[in-house]
């Protein structure tokens, strides 16, 4: 534990996470909403939090901000009410998200990325620095640009983390008919179903994209 660390009530902390100076967690919400319910943050094994670093407590809402085990928030990262993290994830220096986005494991977000209210950013998907997040990141892709858009697969984390050569060609085909055919959504989820076998990786996609709210990038 780091200088100046505030840990407030409703805090959950796993076994063998490091906190850093500066560091608030457990404040109580930034929601005009907020009526002073019962709430917590729980924070997972072996998380690294580092320097001035909030994490807020949940609301009504949800009851909880969660950060799942082995995930690394980098310095001046804040995470607000009824927001939930995955493990594995890693979220880089003056990361401002607004409450209730969700980020699934293995996600990496690089600095200073503004992630809008709602958000989900899928497994295994890559962020590029300073870009604005406003819908919803499939997972398994690289995104880029402003506006933020797809830009190819996360080939290098997917090889780092064991996804063998067919796998990631498979996944490669299947955004290549979402984003890269004249299809729309529901047409590109047909013809994946139709052309592409049913693995982990595809069922993964279909059910992601079928459940954005906020629609894709």
């Amino acid at each position: 534990m780091g200088n100046h660390v505030s840990l407030l009530s409703g805090t959950r902390i796993g076994n063998e996470s490091k906190i850093f100076h500066g560091a608030v967690i457990g404040e109580i919400p930034q929601d005009l909403k907020f009526e002073g319910e019962e709430s917590t943050v729980e924070i997972g094994d072996g998380v690294t939090i580092r320097e001035y670093v909030t994490v807020n407590r949940g609301t009504k809402a949800l009851g909880t901000t969660r950060i799942g085990t082995d995930s690394l928030l980098m310095a001046y990262v804040h995470v607000p009410h009824d927001c939930q993290i995955g493990e594995n994830v890693i979220i880089a220096n003056g990361v401002q998200m607004a409450g209730h986005v969700i980020i699934d494991d293995w996600a990496n977000i690089s600095g200073l990325v503004p992630i809008h209210q709602f958000c989900r950013i899928g497994k295994h998907s890559f962020i590029a620095g300073g870009y604005r997040v406003v819908q919803d990141i499939p997972p398994y892709i690289l995104s880029a640009g402003e506006p933020l858009e797809f830009s190819g697969i996360n080939s290098i984390g997917l090889r780092r983390r064991g996804f063998s050569a067919e796998t990631r060609g498979i996944i490669k085909k299947a955004y290549q008919i979402i984003y890269r055919s004249s299809l729309n959504t529901s047409e590109a989820l047909v013809r994946i179903g139709e052309d592409l076998p049913s693995t982990n990786e595809i069922r993964e996609i279909v059910t992601f994209v079928e459940n954005s709210e906020r629609g894709l990038i």
